[in-house]
């Protein structure tokens, strides 16, 4: 039976198993109680954004991904994700099963704060884990299958995203006692999803008619795309904000640099292609405004707001351009996963090196570090580049494995056939679709020969002229 009262100012004490009172501000859990629906709120937010920017015939199978990795992520969560991540008596690496199942997983205080307890601080970091896969698992677009990605999300949560999160995170982490600072996710959400991605992206091989005509398509809706954005940004200050696990100055400040890295990133990825095109890109500028958000997430928690103003110039800046290394590597990343989350995240890290400031981690009252350059501790930048290498090489080698292991089980190759990327994902894998109107007659006809014989096209019967000038109407072109 869980031991819990209220004392005369409301706030909730729980006791420890030898009795000593622990007390919980109630404001403290309501705010990361929220922090955490922000959080959730992003993951579809994550699925319309991707939706938007592919084909048609594939804009449901990104949303149900989203929703996937919900599901999956949770079960994973609970059945032992929690525990590899956070148990106090894990190694540097990864933790132990103390906590399978989530036993014991209650009243008591969180490995991340003892201003909160466990339970929360478990439901809170499940958001991120779940977002993560779904970030990663964006790069089956137009050609991967959703049967085996169900267990390819289990598999890699398990195997890439918890010794990530333990050694980032855990106070047995090899990177937390190196003195690595990561406030939000950098290495554990950003660097492993985004590296996941181009490895899923180079197993899958490159969508039919890559480097033709026929892959220049535009975003099949901006709306989405724009609608994806806002929930991510919205979500964002639950993501950061919430991460210092209390209502305090460091929360605050945490959501006031992730909204000024976002705006400002916006703004430059939106010029930098304003060059090139004359044209005022609301793609751009959204994409901008992730990148921002991406590079800021792990150093919110660390820096002022002048440094989040040059986070926002130099992530948009870096994640702009590293949409061209697919060109010249050769690699197939639909969705630019690999070039906004995990460029962002190294950068985002290796700038947290430089700005990071004592007085700012210290605004919670009880958070000491030793800063970064701007505090004269020049060693930092060092630790910050150990975690982004190790996170991108552990990342990418072992999210290869597991897909060619996968690749050699009956049933669970990822990647789809021939047939069902021509008709699109959406009809081949779900039977359903995101629109009532999905063209494929360009895309069938420029693909296979799907008529032995063609109908012949009726004459044009000729248009009598008329001296009433046309108004544009549907009477008009009917005829």
């Amino acid at each position: 039976m869980v031991n819990v009262t209220y004392d005369a100012s409301g706030d909730l004490i729980a006791y420890t198993p030898d009795g000593a009172p622990v007390v919980y501000n109630l404001g403290d859990i309501s705010f990361v109680v929220l922090s955490m629906a922000l959080v959730w709120i992003m993951i579809p937010g994550v699925g319309l954004f991707y939706s938007g920017l592919l084909r048609r015939k594939n804009a449901l199978s990104m949303i149900y991904t989203s929703l996937a990795s919900i599901a999956v992520v949770t079960f994973q969560w609970f059945f032992w994700g929690y525990s590899l991540a956070f148990s106090e008596t894990g190694s540097a690496f990864i933790g132990d099963l103390k906590y399978f199942g989530l036993k014991g997983v209650l009243d008591q205080p969180s490995i991340g704060s003892t201003r909160i307890p466990a339970i929360l601080f478990c439901v809170y970091q499940l958001m991120f884990a779940a977002i993560t896969a779904a970030l990663a698992v964006g790069a089956i677009a137009e050609r991967g299958r959703l049967g085996p990605l169900l267990v390819f999300i289990f598999v890699w949560t398990t195997l890439v995203y918890d010794p990530l999160a333990c050694w980032t995170w855990n106070s047995n982490g090899w990177s937390f006692v190196l003195g690595g600072l990561d406030f939000a996710g950098g290495t554990p959400v950003h660097i492993s999803s985004g590296t996941a991605a181009l490895a899923i992206s180079i197993y899958l091989g490159k969508r039919r008619g890559y480097g033709t005509e026929r892959l220049a398509y535009k975003p099949q809706n901006t709306t989405y795309v724009i609608i994806g954005t806002v929930f991510l940004w919205f979500g964002w200050f639950g993501f950061n904000g919430g991460s210092a696990l209390s209502a305090n100055l460091r929360a605050i400040q945490a959501c006031i640099v992730t909204t000024l890295a976002a705006s400002v990133g916006g703004l430059t990825w939106m010029l930098w292609d304003y060059r090139i095109e004359k044209k005022w890109s609301a793609v751009g500028f959204c994409s901008g405004a992730i990148s921002g958000l991406v590079a800021i997430t792990p150093a919110s928690g660390f820096v002022g707001s002048p440094a989040a103003v040059l986070f926002g110039v130099v992530g948009g800046t870096a994640c702009n351009f590293a949409t061209q290394l697919k060109f010249v590597f050769h690699y197939d990343d639909a969705l630019d996963i690999f070039a906004s989350h995990a460029v962002g995240g190294i950068v985002g890290n290796l700038l947290t090196g430089i700005f990071a400031q004592a007085s700012v981690a210290g605004f919670d009252g009880v958070t000491v570090i030793a800063g970064g350059w701007l505090d004269k501790h020049y060693i930092q930048l060092a630790y910050q580049l150990a975690d982004s290498t190790a996170g991108v090489s552990y990342s990418f080698v072992v999210t290869t494995l597991i897909l060619w292991v996968m690749h050699y089980i009956p049933g669970l190759r990822l990647r789809a056939s021939e047939e069902a990327e021509i008709l699109g994902i959406d009809d081949a894998e779900m039977g359903e679709f995101a629109y009532d109107y999905v063209g494929l007659e360009q895309e069938i006809g420029h693909s296979v020969d799907v008529f032995t014989k063609r109908p012949e096209t009726p004459p044009t019967p000729p248009v009598e002229e008329s001296n009433n000038p046309s108004d544009g109407s549907a009477a008009d072109e009917k005829v």
